[in-house]
């Protein structure tokens, strides 16, 4: 196992873990009590906290030297983005374990995939320094931009419609599958 130890530590996992857990322990102070329910916005923006700490792992410190390693990286690619995804979205239901009044589940769960879609996809496309960008400006223009009726409200505004709508969920599961296919096929960006 001395490998997955090595790998952890190249994809700074422990700090990453650290700042995942630190997040979470925020989202509890701010509602120990159980004076009310955290908006679903604010839980939306804790998961996309979570995901953006985790993505800070997507590349390693020297990209070229990744891609000439004699090992099979899509695997570890993709189980890198498939855990940095359900790593947000547990410590989110550890809160909601603890006391905290938050989001329903299905919500978590939807939006923590995407998420992690959403920063793999920035990993392929801007590099690893740079993939919390896509989760990130996907969650401002979802809370600053009113929501469109339809088809394309319920798409744009996939993180904060309900989890039961088709097309929310449809986008966040595209958004997975999409972003780990890239990200394992090809890597993140230089």
């Amino acid at each position: 196992m001395r490998w997955l130890i090595l790998y952890a530590r190249s994809r700074q996992v422990p700090t990453s873990a650290a700042a995942v857990a630190l997040v979470a322990l925020a989202a509890w102070a701010c509602n120990r009590d159980g004076a009310g329910p955290l908006a679903e916005g604010v839980a939306v923006l804790v998961l996309t906290a979570n995901v953006a700490a985790a993505s800070v792992g997507l590349g390693g410190r020297d990209v070229a030297l990744d891609r000439t390693a004699a090992i099979r990286w899509a695997p570890r690619r993709a189980a890198h983005v498939l855990l940095a995804g359900a790593g947000a979205g547990a410590a989110l239901l550890a809160v909601q374990a603890a006391g905290a009044r938050l989001a329903p589940i299905a919500l978590v769960v939807r939006d923590s995939a995407g998420l992690a879609g959403l920063a793999a996809l920035g990993a392929v496309l801007c590099g690893a320094q740079f993939a919390w960008t896509l989760p990130v400006g996907w969650l401002a223009f979802t809370l600053l931009v009113p929501v469109p009726p339809g088809l394309a409200g319920e798409v744009g505004g996939w993180m904060i419609i309900s989890p039961a709508t088709t097309a929310s969920a449809a986008t966040a599961w595209a958004l997975l599958a999409t972003g780990t296919v890239l990200y394992a096929a090809a890597g993140p960006r230089r």
